[in-house]
């Protein structure tokens, strides 16, 4: 376990509200993936057992949260028929990127028009979670701001990403405050794919493709983001070796 300090300034709130909605990330090719997604999209994918479109999907139920979008582009019939079979959340939207991959940023101006709410939650489905001591969806709302923050954001140390091979993404203080690596340099927190954020953060922005930094940047410029260190287990599952790999080590708990 990580023995770095939980943020100081980010106490529960005695008053959690729920974010309505979260969106679950699910339009990507998944290129790393192949030759697994050569007849079906990544999230459609099995891990012991269970897509991960459906375990983020669990996740959200599980929280409490009744109403998810999900946004499909690559092979968008079997993301679609996936989401009519499943009974929970109650209510589930499509949003529809068949005619232009939009990534994070642009994917998400595009799905606004089914997001409820001023904030919300953001899930990438390629990335699994298990509950640390209290449900991690509920752990973010219960850290979650608003006349501090525009974006709070899971984050796992480097040490316990599973899967992950990357550098890092973030630096993160004592008081939670967020800083970017740069360059090669190593950064000591990944970001988990999951997020509450700010919808006015996407205001006047074009349905085009961009990345979650545009968003990010606003915050960050404004000292407006935060993080949180997940308490619990994170795999990010990227290609069919670490299929494998995960299983085993969901296996052993």
């Amino acid at each position: 376990m990580s023995n770095i300090r939980p943020p100081l300034f980010l106490k529960p709130h005695i008053d959690c509200t729920l974010p309505e909605t979260a969106m679950v990330m699910a339009a990507g090719l998944g290129k790393r993936m192949r030759p697994l997604t050569a007849t079906r999209p990544k999230p459609l994918i099995d891990v012991a057992g269970k897509s991960l479109l459906d375990r983020a999907l669990d996740g959200v139920a599980a929280a409490g949260i009744g109403h998810a979008v999900v946004n499909a582009h690559y092979f968008a019939d079997q993301i679609e028929a996936a989401v009519k079979a499943r009974k929970s959340p109650a209510a589930i939207e499509v949003s529809d990127e068949r005619a232009l991959l939009l990534e994070t940023g642009g994917g998400i101006v595009n799905a606004l028009p089914l997001i409820r709410g001023d904030a919300f939650y953001t899930i990438n489905a390629d990335n699994m979670w298990i509950d640390g001591p209290v449900d991690t969806l509920r752990l973010l709302a219960q850290r979650w701001n608003p006349a501090t923050m525009d974006a709070l954001l899971l984050l796992v140390p480097l040490a316990r990403a599973h899967g992950y091979e990357g550098r890092g993404d973030f630096h993160m203080d004592g008081l939670g405050t967020l800083t970017p690596r740069r360059g090669l340099k190593m950064a000591p927190f990944v970001y988990s794919g999951v997020q509450i954020i700010a919808r006015h953060l996407f205001d006047g922005e074009p349905v085009e493709p961009f990345t979650m930094w545009r968003a990010w940047n606003k915050a960050l410029a404004k000292g407006r983001m935060a993080g949180i260190s997940h308490p619990g287990l994170w795999f990010h599952v990227g290609t069919p070796a670490s299929i494998g790999e995960t299983e085993a080590l969901l296996g052993e708990i």
